[in-house]
């Protein structure tokens, strides 16, 4: 059986709780009023999950928190809060915790995220535990993933990371730049999860006309009059399956808090109703922007954004991995030779030569659609150099002989977070290994991430 830690001032609750676990057959409760014995019982047991109160006296939530951090303590944590309690509570999810659940707590809600929290749990172990010599032949659905030619490891490690997160149904977030694969990385995920017999959507939140993508993405329910027919939410149509929201940063508020509540409980409701709905289905969401960056701050539910954070992956620009340029190149290549129906077969010397060193700001994106544009103006079996269009040439030629423009001198402090928070990233959120990779202390990380994030 799972071993769970209670803690909570009140025995009215802690009795309750102690209770119901033991009912549930699934897990062995140990309960603690005295949040001053907590430490002491972290260092000497093993607990599978903590299910922690924030408001008690003496020794508070928060305080525990920070010690858990300080000590390394990996155990997940669901906080517990009131409803006044909330912003109290996306702090505690800051220092590590899971979740947290509003008083009074749902019995099945309570089982369903202490669920996910072992879930996560495992999942972060498995990733951590990843071989440091990775290949594409060890992964098990290597061919959900043949969209990306790579012999990059980072690239390779992301996907052995995404093919582990797609064994679970938690929610996913994708983060790059544009054009950097954020759709196929996700399409890889559905296809090597256990639900890839079932539909993929997508939706693209940019454009989206703002008063009228509630009604298209949460559905519209008939209204009394009968003037307004039901229509299917996005849910609906991806029942079973996997839905893929991109451009994430473009959700007015009001949608976040809808959103959160579809990844939190997997419940939602449709426009015109009040009845609430089960929606069964993966959430993978995607953004090109620093979501954590002082100018969303105002403009993004902190309360969505650290529960995006939990299970993050980061997509490299094509201009950190440009190793792979001629994977990718002949890849498309042979993709447009069938389209076209033309014998092309590889790239002249001078042609890959040429796109070396070009930043492409659309990256894997603007590589194809350079490879389709040369591959139509080609004869013969070898697209050359004289094959690009002159509007594309003359674009790379300026960029690669330009003096560098627009230079902004920024803080060094603000630099240095930046690249902290990308470290982090790398490593997966796991402090310890960014610490030592940056050859920092793992309380100079916690600082500067808290900075970063705040």
């Amino acid at each position: 059986m799972r071993r769970i830690l209670i803690v909570d001032d009140d025995p009215a609750v802690t009795n309750y709780l102690k209770v119901f676990m033991m009912q549930t057959g699934q897990y062995e409760p140990t309960v603690v009023n005295d949040s001053r014995e907590v430490a002491r019982l972290l260092d000497e047991a093993v607990f599978d999950v903590l299910l922690l109160d924030m408001d008690m006296p003496n020794v508070t939530g928060m305080d525990i928190l920070n010690e858990r951090r300080r000590k390394g303590l990996d155990t997940p944590t669901v906080v517990l809060t009131g409803v006044s309690d909330v912003d109290l509570a996306v702090r505690a999810m800051k220092l590590g915790a899971f979740d947290y659940l509003i008083k009074p707590v749902d019995d099945e809600r309570l089982l369903e995220v202490i669920g996910q929290a072992i879930e996560h749990r495992a999942l972060r172990k498995t990733i951590k535990d990843l071989p440091s010599e990775l290949t594409l032949a060890s992964l098990e659905h290597g061919d959900a993933f043949t969209q990306f030619p790579t012999q990059n490891p980072e690239m390779i490690r992301i996907f052995h990371q995404a093919e582990k997160l797609a064994a679970s149904n938690l929610c996913i977030f994708i983060r790059g730049e544009t054009g950097t694969g954020k759709e196929a990385i996700a399409r890889a995920i559905h296809g090597a999860s256990p639900r890839r017999d079932a539909p993929f959507v997508v939706v693209e939140a940019s454009g989206q006309d703002e008063a009228n993508f509630p009604g298209f993405f949460f559905g519209q329910a008939r209204n009394w009059s009968g003037s307004r027919e039901e229509t299917p939410s996005i849910l609906e149509q991806a029942a079973h399956g996997t839905v893929f929201l991109n451009q994430l940063e473009a959700l007015s508020m009001p949608v976040q808090v809808r959103l959160l509540r579809v990844i939190q409980a997997g419940e939602y409701y449709k426009e015109s109703s009040t009845r609430i709905l089960k929606a069964d289905v993966r959430m993978i969401v995607a953004s090109t922007r620093d979501l954590t960056a002082p100018d969303h701050r105002h403009t993004f539910l902190r309360d969505l954004l650290y529960h995006l954070m939990i299970n993050s992956i980061s997509l490299p620009p094509l201009r950190d991995r440009m190793g792979d340029l001629p994977l990718m190149a002949e890849k498309f290549l042979a993709e447009e030779a069938a389209k076209l129906g033309k014998p092309l077969t590889g790239f002249s010397p001078e042609f890959l030569e040429f796109l070396t060193g070009y930043s492409f700001p659309s990256n894997v994106q603007e590589l194809r659609t350079i490879v389709a544009a040369a591959a139509a103006n080609s004869e013969g079996t070898t697209v050359n150099l004289e094959s690009i269009p002159p509007y594309i040439s003359e674009t790379i030629r300026r960029e690669k002989t330009a003096p560098r423009e627009g230079f902004r001198p920024r803080p060094l402090d603000e630099v240095i977070r930046e690249h902290v928070h990308r470290t982090l990233e790398h490593f997966g959120e796991r402090r310890d290994e960014a610490a030592e990779a940056l050859g920092i202390s793992r309380e100079e990380v916690d600082r500067l991430a808290e900075e970063d994030l705040d």
